[in-house]
């Protein structure tokens, strides 16, 4: 079959990130058993706008303001050519394909926006792209096959009305980690692996730095990602005082994230929503803990509370996770053990098996 895949990033995009590295896994899984597959995806400066890469064809078209446009309009003129299933990556927004093809259609979906909306787009545009994923994308794909990547997610699609019995779960994997050459900093060292955007909440993590600084004067935070939040969180950390305590190393490769989370004691992940939170089994494959909300859905099911990490329920107790763990060595390497144990649990290519008989179902 001929795959197609509409996402609106790529892994190669600065503000890339977990979900991309999902789908990218998926189409890879199809491609290995026998399928054309294709990703339809944004432009940007860190590729062409068409490769092939281990079997996978990505044809990248326009801005993330306008590819849901240029995708609906490729598949309705057939430029992708002959199309057998579409997979509908919707982030927020879907890119409409239930209306450009009679072809199966199947819906990926790694969390609800309810709550980014607001925090992202302020006023009506929020509350018309709530409307847009809530009221209109489920009646628009009412007879189509959804994929969650949590039993959170699974539920949330139904309190939106979808019928439960068309929501597939297929849970991220886990990379082995790769030979890094760090080893763990002998001075505390907190990371965050993310997108820089305001639903992220990278300004908990610099708050979180900025409390334990005091006793702590060596400690030291990561952020590791890009985004367009990125001279908000630079100024933030001005503001707190605590520039020399924080390095902002933008987008980086993945042999540098793995040797800078190899170096961390603890993986903070103050996202308000996460799908599963790929970061954390990244982290868990150096046996470095996670701090996360427990309001932000898959990290409930990414982290066992209190045997891989912790999960909590407000910024103060975030920080007090992150001080306990800084200054408690047996709970931090106990914690730690556990993450290892748990990163090991989840496999792509177990998810692979079960994404390609989603597709073959349809």
């Amino acid at each position: 079959m001929h795959v197609l895949f509409c996402n609106w990033r790529d892994t190669k995009n600065p503000e890339g990130g977990g979900s991309e590295r999902y789908v990218e896994n998926m189409a890879h899984g199809l491609a290995e058993r026998g399928h054309t597959v294709t990703i339809a995806c944004a432009t940007h400066d860190n590729a062409p706008r068409e490769e092939t890469v281990d079997g996978v064809r990505f044809v990248r078209r326009g801005s993330k303001l306008d590819i849901y446009v240029r995708t609906f309009f490729a598949l309705l003129f057939g430029r992708y050519g002959k199309v057998d299933v579409v997979v509908d990556v919707q982030n927020g927004l879907p890119f409409f394909t239930r209306l450009a093809t009679r072809k199966p259609v199947v819906v990926l979906v790694h969390h609800v926006h309810r709550e980014q909306w607001p925090v992202v787009y302020p006023g009506l545009v929020g509350k018309v792209g709530w409307w847009i994923e809530s009221v209109l994308s489920p009646r628009l794909y009412r007879k189509s096959q959804y994929v969650a990547v949590s039993a959170a997610t699974r539920l949330e699609l139904i309190e939106l009305g979808v019928d439960r019995d068309r929501i597939a779960i297929v849970h991220n994997g886990n990379d082995p980690a790769p030979m890094v050459n760090a080893v763990r900093s002998e001075t505390p060292r907190i990371s965050v692996v993310g997108r820089l955007v305001p639903h992220k909440q990278v300004e908990h993590a610099i708050d979180a730095v900025a409390e334990l600084s005091a006793t702590h004067p060596d400690i030291k935070l990561d952020v590791i990602g890009a985004g367009w939040w990125d001279a908000e969180l630079v100024e933030y950390a001005e503001k707190r005082g605590v520039t020399k305590h924080i390095a902002f190393h933008g987008f980086v490769d993945d042999q540098t994230k793995h040797e800078l989370l190899a170096q961390s004691w603890v993986m903070a992940l103050p996202s308000l929503k996460e799908g599963w939170g790929i970061v954390i089994g990244e982290a868990g494959t150096h046996a470095t803990p996670t701090v996360a909300y427990s309001t932000a859905g898959g990290t409930t099911e990414s982290i066992d509370h209190k045997d891989s990490g912790v999960l909590v329920d407000s910024p103060s107790e975030f920080t007090d996770a992150i001080r306990q763990l800084v200054e408690d060595d047996e709970w931090r390497e106990f914690l730690g053990q556990g993450a290892l144990v748990k990163s090991r649990t989840f496999t792509w290519a177990s998810s692979q098996s079960e994404f390609a008989e989603v597709i073959h179902s349809v």
